[in-house]
């Protein structure tokens, strides 16, 4: 049985298919409009349409959210509470705008209904659901034509009588249902019902999706889809909890990395993810992912176990323009893969791309390989005529664009390290991307990292992640206990509740037990605190880990004060049967892979620089800055100070001279 790993970004669609021998790669233009277009022909054109397990990173459900074209859905409620998504936290994302107003939510007011019960927070029955008004409710729903419903009731974490009793009632409907203590068995009632709402707005449309891309792929094609988690599942799962899918294509990268890291022996890295729309970032600490609770879509925060990535709009084709102030900025906004940059030969808009090509750090005859066209001569007429209107040196324009998207992308990386209370010079960076080669060096600069590492097929590492990751199941509950009075039996059998469940899931989805695998975790918190910390369970007093986390994050721990279990956490793991990497002989080839020299832009002048063909790079070569490396899907630019050496998987290494 073949494997291919299938990532769909916002410019390009990437396949890497594992036959059991050796991996193949691709890469061709995403289409935006109905991305199952592209996976189908990228297939085709590999002549894998049959006998194989397509392992896909989607953007479906993030792509529905963002930009609001959602399924009409409806949320049913407690009386009183119909208002509870409008009114979110206090939050507020421009705090000194006066005219800030927050985004519009999901399910308009007309669309909610409150019904006359309740349950309290010990899981008891105050008030309970009258038959009449379970008739009316389904008659209301009929009436609104709506295709998806999400049912968040208080306290359902403690007792889900009434969220499966509508449930129940609603399933002559044939209309897509999310129950809220099916998608979060947690307390906070704002938080469990925004993701609810959005599971439930996400699900008709993931569900069409996947339906017209198993249309045109055929039976003997077996789905398993990326979640943000960092782990697969089976197509079955995802269809009935899309809004885990929000991450998936940038969670991909972070555990083909890990991988790939792993293998080079490097323990604690941080990723470095650069495409054509975007750059994602994140934290990997003795080789486990770091890992958050909260999920940012736009104006909303989620709740879902996931990578910690954090993402800013700095990608090869953010667009560059200057503000009302006359400051040069770079992104959010992108130009997409149509038109694309204006090297691209459609767009007329300057981006990333076309400053990297005009600094001649991208070089045009080896852009995708040589497969791709691309015209240098319409970036420079674009970035001419920019800086006319600025009264600029286009040169100096071009490297401003570079060094600007270069300190967007750096603060990301703080974000992830320095706020997390991590030096990032303790770290490795692994840079990947369509465009993370040519900005790598400088990004590593800013932020003090020594020592970067490019892998073999960078751009599209994230596919790569797809194949080597392995089925993850994640299981909460809220239980609000006291740490230093709750017995380590009383907790270890709350554990192996939450294990059970998960063990049976992922035996219902073919995993022998034998290969399953559990991870303890529990949110804490001091008491009178508003939010917790999540802390790995190593089996003894619980106090011990959430100090350890707290002292490491805040710089202090408070002794005198009691520590709270909020939440018991599980992660069940699937394990897979994972693509073997061959190890290269040494073997010093730096003549073989030169190519010719090209003047190119470091700065402060234009200098000679040779170009080498990455894919003629052995294990043993060396060479020191400046250097252009060129390959498939990507590029790789050693500044001057640098030196490189491929080591023995022909992974790139990089540091400073």
């Amino acid at each position: 049985m073949r494997i291919i790993g299938v990532d769909t970004g916002g410019t390009f669609t990437d396949f890497v298919l594992f036959d059991g021998n050796e991996l193949r790669i691709y890469k061709i233009p995403s289409t935006p409009e109905n991305p199952s277009l592209a996976i189908c022909k990228g297939l085709k054109d590999l002549s894998a349409t049959s006998g194989i397990i397509l392992i896909h990173g989607t953007t479906v459900a993030t792509n529905a959210l963002l930009e609001g074209k959602v399924a009409k859905t409806v949320l049913v409620t407690n009386k009183g509470f119909e208002d509870v998504i409008e009114i979110g936290r206090q939050n507020r994302k421009e705090l000194y705008n006066l005219h800030y107003r927050k985004g519009k939510v999901p399910v308009p007011r007309d669309m909610r209904i409150g019904l006359n019960c309740r349950i309290d927070y010990k899981g008891e029955i105050v008030k309970d659901i009258e038959k009449d008004e379970l008739e009316y409710l389904k008659r209301w729903i009929k009436e609104k034509g709506a295709e998806a419903v999400a049912v968040c009731f208080l306290h359902s974490y403690a007792n889900p009588e009434h969220e499966k009793r509508v449930g129940e009632a609603l399933k002559e409907l044939n209309i897509h249902v999310s129950l809220s203590h099916e998608i979060l068995s947690e307390f906070r009632e704002y938080e469990r019902t925004i993701t609810t709402v959005a599971n439930a707005c996400v699900k008709p449309i993931i569900s069409e999706y996947f339906k017209d891309l198993k249309n045109c792929l055929g039976k003997d094609v077996s789905i398993n889809v990326m979640h943000s988690n960092g782990g697969i599942s089976q197509l079955e799962f995802t269809l009935k909890e899309p809004v885990k899918t929000v991450l998936s294509g940038p969670a991909g990268g972070v555990i083909g990395a890990n991988y790939i890291g792993k293998l080079a022996g490097f323990k604690n890295l941080i990723t470095f993810d650069m495409g054509g729309t975007s750059t994602d970032v994140s934290l990997i600490k003795d080789n486990r992912p770091s890992m958050t609770t909260d999920i940012r879509v736009g104006d909303f925060t989620m709740k879902v176990l996931s990578i910690d990535i954090h993402t800013v709009g700095a990608g090869g084709g953010s667009v560059a323009y200057f503000d009302e102030g006359g400051a040069l900025r770079v992104g959010p906004k992108s130009v997409g893969a149509d038109p694309g940059p204006a090297c691209y030969g459609k767009g007329e808009k300057v981006a990333v791309t076309d400053a990297n090509l005009y600094l001649s750090r991208l070089i045009p005859e080896f852009f995708l390989g040589g497969r791709m066209n691309i015209y240098p001569e319409r970036s420079k007429e674009f970035i001419d005529k920019m800086a006319k209107e600025e009264n600029m040196d286009p040169t100096e324009l071009a490297w401003g664009i570079t060094s600007v998207a270069n300190t967007n992308m750096a603060k990301a990386v703080r974000v992830i390290s320095v706020e997390r209370g991590y030096d990032p010079a303790d770290f490795i960076l692994v840079s990947f991307g369509g465009a993370g080669g040519m900005h790598a060096c400088y990004v590593a600069e800013l932020m003090n990292i020594k020592k970067i590492l490019i892998p073999r097929n960078p751009g599209l590492l994230s596919a790569i992640g797809l194949i080597t990751t392995d089925f993850i199941r994640d299981y909460s509950t809220t239980v609000m206990l006291d740490a230093d009075e709750i017995p380590i039996d009383h907790i270890d059998e709350m554990f192996k509740m939450l294990e059970r469940k998960g063990i049976e899931d992922l035996m219902r989805e073919g995993i022998e037990e034998k290969n399953i695998l559990t991870e303890r975790l529990l949110d804490m918190r001091y008491t009178g605190q508003s939010y917790e910390l999540m802390a790995r369970w190593s089996g003894k007093k619980p106090r011990v880990d959430f100090e350890r986390e707290y002292e490491r994050l805040y710089g202090y721990k408070m002794e005198d004060r009691k520590v709270e279990i909020v939440n018991v956490r599980v992660r069940v793991i699937g394990t897979t049967e994972k693509p073997t990497f061959k190890e290269f002989e040494k073997k010093d080839t730096l003549k073989d892979a030169f190519i010719f020299k090209r003047k190119v832009f470091f700065g402060q002048e234009w200098i000679d620089t040779p170009v080498y063909n990455r894919e003629k790079l052995n294990h043993g070569t060396y060479l020191e800055g400046p250097a252009i490396i060129v390959e498939y899907s990507s590029t790789t630019v050693v500044p001057p100070g640098y030196k490189l050496e491929v080591d023995k998987y022909n992974n790139l290494i990089i540091e400073v001279v």
